[in-house]
This record gives structure tokens, sequence and C-alpha cells, in this order.
């Protein structure tokens, strides 16, 4: 009778070693932050207009996690043009990692249903016949580019908390 309550505790411990937990990193220095389900290491390079850009990317379970943030040199204080300049940005890594089909960008998005924020949702395709989905935040500070891709089907609930779990300074 012993034995049954060890099994199960063996058990319940051999099943949590392969799940997938939610972890919070910082991305580098730039104050910015996103939950992910591997360790991200990042690099940090400067854009064409001297912007800090900070890129991390990391593998579990099949499926590719990743988030790129824009420190942006030049802040908009318009939400309009910080969307703008983010759809321009999203349209560059775009046609950078060789995206074949885009379902479209859908925008109205909030960050933590917070009005100073736009954010954006697209599922692509790239050559490679991998899955994409992808979610982009700014508050005309920051550039939030959150991504998930796969072969397989992404597993949607998974992708869901990463693609909404960027975090902005202070937030």
């Amino acid at each position: 009778m012993k034995f049954i309550p060890i099994l199960f505790v063996v058990l319940i411990s051999f099943t949590n070693s392969f799940s997938q937990t939610l972890k919070k990193y910082p991305i580098g220095n730039s104050g910015c932050s996103f939950y992910t389900y591997c360790e991200t290491k990042f690099t940090v390079e400067k854009s064409s207009d001297s912007s800090s850009v900070y890129t991390g990317e990391c593998t579990n379970a099949d499926v590719s996690y990743g988030v790129i943030c824009v420190k942006l040199l030049h802040p908009f204080d318009d939400l309009g043009m910080a969307e703008d300049v983010m759809i321009s940005y999203v349209d560059f890594l775009k046609e950078s990692f060789g995206i074949t089909k885009s379902a479209g960008y859908g925008k109205g998005h909030r960050l933590n249903n917070n009005e100073n924020t736009r954010g954006i949702l697209d599922y692509w395709q790239d050559k490679e016949l991998d899955n994409w989905k992808i979610k982009a935040w700014t508050d005309g500070k920051f550039i939030g580019f959150v991504y998930a891709y796969s072969k397989k089907e992404l597993p949607e609930a998974k992708v869901n908390v990463l693609l909404d779990g960027f975090r902005l300074p202070g937030m």
C-alpha cells in the first residue's frame, strides 16, 4: 500500500520535468522583458538610425520563440505615427525572414489593455514552409516584435501567452 503514494510522487515529478515552464526574461538592458518557454540570450546592435535593437530566440519542443525589441532613438508622441513606423518595421522583417504568405495585419490590439500602446497580429508562412504567428507592439518609445514559428501546427494557447507576454518598461 505504501508503494502507490511513492509511485504517484515519482510519476508527478517525471511529468513535471517535461512540461514547458513560462518564465520572464529581461531583454538585455532595454528595460523591456517578455515571457517565454526557454532561456533566451540576447544580442544588441544599432539600426541605420542608431536605435538600439535587441534580438533573442530559443527553441523548445520543435517551436522557435523569439523577440526583437527596438529602443527608438527618436520616440513618437503620436501613437498613430508610431504604429505606422512599427508596421514599416514589421514589413522589413517580413522580407528579411523570407515570408511568402501573410494573412494580413489585424490592428487594434492594446498591450495589457493600455490605451497608450498599439499592436498588430499576423499569421505568416515562410519559404521553408514554417508556420509563424507574430505580434508587434509600440508605445512610441519602443517597438516589440514577438514571434513563434514551427514546421508543425503552432500550439495556439502557448503562443498567445508568449505574444501577449511582451512588457514595456514600467509595465
